[in-house]
């Protein structure tokens, strides 16, 4: 990594769909993310197809550029379509976590990686990942039912990891002093940021 790394990441949701007009309100409300300075976004988009999904990375990456923020791909595309976005980094989900057996991009390029348990964040080592979010931290609307790991549990996790970890699940800004007190480098979530 050669920049500082910022201390939240603000996740995207989901466009509304693929049209043209969701895409164009998509960009304006990052373009707003931007404007209030936030200068990590994570572009997770699971809905679009391979060539959707890389327009309106090319898209957000010109925004994010212009603002000085970094961008982290999170979506259907490998490292050969993140080279393609000059800048972009790579989020890895579990699946490109698992199967990623070294760094897939060079170090000028950030690598993240999503762990919910120790072996993740062994994974994650392995791939050498910049950083990783840990989550579920605290019970989150985004995956109702999932088991949370609370605070003591993160800690203990955060306390294993050879990287910087982003507490995820629940997290709001006011959470951000907490999560420092429980190991965490950061905070990152979708709907307390978006």
């Amino acid at each position: 990594m050669n920049a500082p790394l910022p201390r939240c990441c603000v996740i995207t949701p989901e466009p509304a769909s693929a049209s043209a007009a969701d895409r164009a309100a998509f960009l304006d409300r990052l373009s707003a993310v931007l404007a209030r300075g936030e200068t990590l976004v994570q572009l997770r988009v699971k809905s679009l197809d391979a060539a959707a999904f890389a327009s309106l990375a090319a898209a957000a990456l010109a925004r994010c550029a212009a603002a000085g923020a970094h961008l982290m791909l999170n979506g259907p595309i490998d490292a050969a379509g993140v080279m393609r976005l000059d800048g972009a980094g790579w989020h890895l989900d579990g699946t490109a976590l698992r199967a990623a057996a070294q760094r897939p991009l060079p170090a000028a390029r950030w690598v993240s990686a999503a762990c919910h348990t120790q072996d993740d964040l062994l994974l994650a080592a392995r791939a050498g990942a910049d950083f990783v979010t840990l989550s579920p931290v605290l019970p989150t609307l985004s995956h109702p039912g999932a088991p949370a790991l609370g605070w003591a549990r993160f800690d203990a996790l955060a306390a294993q990891a050879a990287m910087p970890v982003f507490a995820l699940g629940g997290m709001t800004r006011a959470h951000l002093d907490d999560a420092r007190r429980h190991g965490a480098y950061g905070i990152a979530g979708i709907r307390g940021f978006w």
